[in-house]
């Protein structure tokens, strides 16, 4: 029997992938953003594809702000482009 893989939603292009192929983006019970490469810290989680047009899209929309419950500074948005690719 195989096991089942979760799905995720990517918050920039809105389409369903397999979790492990997302990137998760996690704020702490002490608000701070970081990247989750394990997919398994603490705290609040939102997930975006590889790709630097779904993190844009994401920031534009405000998708990020409204899963994770915070405020997003553009300054933040390109530390987390740069920290993924």
């Amino acid at each position: 029997m195989k096991k089942k893989i979760p799905q995720r939603l990517c918050l920039g292009c809105q389409q369903l992938f397999d979790k492990r192929d997302l990137v998760r983006i996690v704020k702490n019970e002490k608000g701070t953003l970081s990247i989750d490469a394990t997919g398994k810290k603490a705290g609040r989680g939102a997930y975006v594809c590889r790709n630097k047009e779904c993190i844009e899209k994401a920031f534009k929309a405000h998708r990020l702000e409204r899963s994770l419950k915070t405020n997003i500074d553009a300054a933040l948005c390109e530390k987390l482009k740069e920290s993924i690719f």
